[in-house]
């Protein structure tokens, strides 16, 4: 039997779209102003590290995508600060040099974007959300709005960089509402990666495809900073047989000792900065701001391994009972506060055991935000793969010294964060909320 929709229906169905879209937008930009309105100008335009872009920079790029993908392309209008494409265009200026570029002042900033949403509006009202595949169920909208939200994770993290007093404030996470500890064994099998039927998805998600995978077992949670402090305690900075040829060589050029931002006082106490303020560090939070060597290492210590990008995704999505893979550990709802820790609703890790109900059907917790996690693999298009819309945002990156991150961070939105969402950084990064799990093969009694 076909089952006919109504005009009616397929009215109704795209305005609750153009709600989400408005809603999307709506949080993102509301982020971006909190992020930018808490410090005053010389500190907008100031870079706090050479990593990061001045913040007025981000707020500056933010309109201009906004601008050149619906303003221009979606909505065919006239350009609205067209003389400026080139000084917000990230391939074309590294992070380190646009201080030195001739940047709209924080005032103009502010202006530009609001006067290219103000133009967003009227093209949402005017948009059908159907058609070609850019506009198709407001896919560019989705795709602004996760590149705002991204932008504002960045900003996030260039706050934690910067100096002087605590200008950010949210609740403390939640602590453990269940213990969890141990392991999970998933057995062998097929199970299907990626997505074609998320409207939102980017490119490098796509296609959907299956995937075998041995048998393996993953921590139930990430590795916390009392189980992190065992590894320092042990010599793991000290013991270059636990790290790679490159994982030692930059852990001494860079000096590491510990995780970016932990510092040990004078009776042997450790102490973690967070946003301009010293927190004892917290036993059962994740660890948090290690790069990938670290993790590397830390797993050689624990006599296991990072998993694989299709071990981690494997163990966040498939359901065992039915055969299908979810969008997220819990089901295909949307998360909420009592799912997971995302939305910067607060300023660090919740410690383990804080969402029982966002755990996966195989019993893995925490999966989706509190700490981006690294994996084995490094950054690699799906079989089919086809860049959409711009070869910039994923294909230009693939093949490259990147490793993949899973599950999103406590900074990281909703909008841009689900089972199949990949990030990649280079290893040495550790300014982003970055933490990890382990994984190891199962012995041949085990199986």
């Amino acid at each position: 039997m076909t089952i006919q929709h109504s005009p009616g229906s397929d009215r109704a169905e795209t305005e609750r779209l153009r709600g989400r879209i408005a809603d999307a937008l709506d949080r993102a930009r509301r982020r971006t102003i909190g992020l930018t309105e808490c410090v005053d100008e010389a500190e907008l335009v100031e870079q706090h590290s050479r990593l990061m872009s001045p913040l007025v920079w981000d707020l500056a790029h933010i309109g201009n995508q906004e601008e050149l993908w619906l303003v221009r392309d979606v909505g065919g209008r006239e350009p609205v600060r067209q003389d400026i494409d080139h000084l917000y265009d990230a391939f074309q200026h590294a992070r380190a040099d646009r201080p030195a570029l001739p940047l709209l002042d924080p005032a103009q900033a502010r202006d530009y974007v609001g006067s290219v949403r103000d133009k967003v509006w009227d093209v949402l009202e005017h948009s059908p959300l159907r058609g070609n595949d850019l506009v198709q169920d407001g896919f560019a909208f989705g795709m602004i709005a996760q590149h705002e939200q991204q932008h504002d994770e960045t900003m996030l993290a260039t706050h934690q960089l910067r100096s002087g007093e605590a200008v950010l404030s949210a609740p403390p996470a939640p602590g453990a509402r269940v213990a969890v500890s141990g392991e999970v064994v998933l057995p062998a099998g097929e199970f299907i990666m990626g997505t074609d039927s998320d409207p939102w998805a980017l490119d490098n998600e796509r296609p959907a495809h299956p995937v075998w995978v041995d048998a393996f077992a993953i921590d139930a949670a990430p590795i916390t900073n009392e189980q992190y402090l065992a590894f320092v305690d042990d010599g793991g900075y000290e013991r270059a047989e636990l790290w790679s040829e490159r994982g030692w060589a930059h852990r001494v050029a860079a000096g590491l000792t510990a995780p970016q931002f932990w510092e040990q006082d004078s009776g042997g106490h450790w102490w973690r900065r967070v946003f301009g303020t010293m927190q004892p560090l917290r036993a059962h939070q994740p660890v948090v701001h290690v790069c990938w060597f670290e993790a590397e290492a830390y797993a050689n210590w624990a006599g296991k391994r990072l998993p694989t990008e299709a071990e981690w995704e494997k163990a966040a999505r498939f359901d065992p009972a039915t055969g299908r893979s979810r969008r997220y550990p819990w089901g295909d709802i949307d998360p909420s506060e009592a799912l997971a820790n995302l939305g910067q609703h607060h300023l660090e890790p919740a410690d383990i055991g804080a969402y029982p109900a966002g755990a996966s059907p195989a019993g893995v917790h925490q999966l989706i935000g509190d700490v981006w996690e690294w994996t084995a693999s490094g950054f690699e298009a799906y079989p089919g793969f086809r860049a959409f819309p711009y070869r910039e945002y994923s294909e230009v990156f693939f093949g490259g010294d990147y490793r993949v991150l899973r599950g999103g961070s406590f900074g990281a939105d909703q909008v841009a964060c689900r089972g199949t969402f990949r990030n990649w950084d280079h290893p040495i990064r550790r300014q982003i909320f970055s933490g990890f799990r382990l994984a190891r093969d199962l012995r041949s009694d085990e199986r």
